[in-house]
């Protein structure tokens, strides 16, 4: 299986994250009405859903396909007060430090039957209680990195100069209540933040849980207030929002195939809730996906945008990244026109690209390297 998006769904306890996962990933997660019903974390592997790759295989007819896959991780609700244990603070923040997304579940039906932390509806206030404990968590956690570090710079300040200054700048935003992902933070940065142990610098989307009369709609006041929020305070930029009532989503996984197309109709929904949260969850992240034909195999891979061609090869193993040589390319749309490589060459449509290619969107790729 390929290397997976894990997305980490999280938020305060009772906003539907159980039955947002068990609509997402046709899991069994525990549901109930009263908090702290997710213990454990629960996982779920879903296919990404990838209509170009279906459309290849109907043209080339491959022995095996394999398309991109993205492990759902529903992590226990988060309390005021987790960064210090309370609740199950200290399991909820160990479970988040693994994924590469948080996909943040804020409730936004009102109604008195489910039991939630607080009397009224507020997803703003619900989004700013789960940040400013991620915030905390980071605080206590950098602190005491840059305890045990400062001895170590003071043997060598000059070759630790950048280490210093770039983790005591992370601890100046931190003390501000600024989030480490303002930094933007590349994915070397990101990998020394996972490795820290830190949250902040994490790409999060909110995940707004509307009630059924809500479904489809997209201008509510309380989705408008959610995308004000940001990729963090006063970016000016909107937050990515995705309205989905996990309800009616529990609803459609239980329905046959058209069915589902016309109860779908109904409601005015173009995508299902995993589909609007996967193509959410790629954009946030910057992921595109190409595809290989390989021993009669064809195979979807998702990388970041830009993604030059050698690493591209090394998603698939790293001698291919070490070797590299070269790249057959055709774009996904030759390829359904045109039913194979040997069709493209003959045509003088398929292309040789070399070390300097980035990798584009729907790309189909041959490489060629030195074992």
């Amino acid at each position: 299986m390929n290397p997976m998006l894990v997305v980490g769904i999280v938020g305060l306890p009772n906003v539907g994250k159980s039955s947002l996962f068990n609509a997402l990933s046709a899991g069994q997660a525990e549901v109930s009405n009263y908090p702290f019903t997710t213990i454990d974390s629960n996982l779920g592997v879903v296919t990404v859903p990838d209509p170009r790759l279906e459309e290849l295989e109907r043209v080339l007819g491959p022995d095996e396909c394999h398309p991109c896959h993205i492990e759902f991780i529903d992590i226990a609700g988060l309390v005021e007060g987790a960064s210090r244990g309370e609740g199950l603070g200290n399991k909820f923040l160990g479970a988040i430090r693994q994924v590469d997304a948080i996909a943040h579940v804020v409730r936004c039906f009102g109604g008195t039957e489910v039991a939630h932390v607080f009397a009224e509806v507020d997803p703003v206030r619900d989004a700013e209680v789960v940040e400013t404990e991620l915030l905390l968590a980071d605080l206590e956690i950098l602190e005491k990195a840059l305890e045990k570090r400062r001895k170590e710079w003071q043997t060598n300040p000059r070759a630790y100069r950048g280490d210093k200054e770039r983790l005591e700048h992370y601890l100046e935003l931190l003390e501000k209540a600024i989030p480490l992902r303002s930094l933007r933070p590349d994915r070397e940065a990101l990998q020394e933040m996972k490795a820290l142990g830190l949250l902040t610098g994490k790409p999060v989307l909110f995940v707004a849980n509307v009630g059924e009369e809500e479904c489809g709609e997209e201008g509510s006041s309380r989705l408008e207030d959610l995308k004000n929020l940001g990729p963090w305070p006063d970016s000016g930029e909107e937050a990515i929002v995705v309205p989905i009532s996990a309800k009616i989503e529990g609803e459609l996984l239980q329905l046959e195939p058209d069915e589902r197309l016309l109860f779908m109709e109904e409601l005015g929904l173009a995508a299902t809730g995993l589909d609007r949260v996967i193509e959410a969850a790629f954009r946030l992240l910057g992921l595109i996906r190409f595809y290989t034909l390989a021993n009669r195999k064809l195979q979807a891979w998702e990388v970041p945008s830009g993604t030059l061609a050698p690493q591209a090869a090394g998603q698939i193993h790293t001698d291919m990244e070490r070797g590299f040589i070269r790249a057959h390319v055709a774009t996904f749309e030759q390829l359904r026109d045109h039913g194979g490589f040997q069709e493209l060459h003959h045509l003088g449509l398929l292309r040789t690209e070399g070390k300097a290619y980035a990798i584009q969107d729907g790309d189909v790729v041959e490489f060629f390297f030195s074992g």
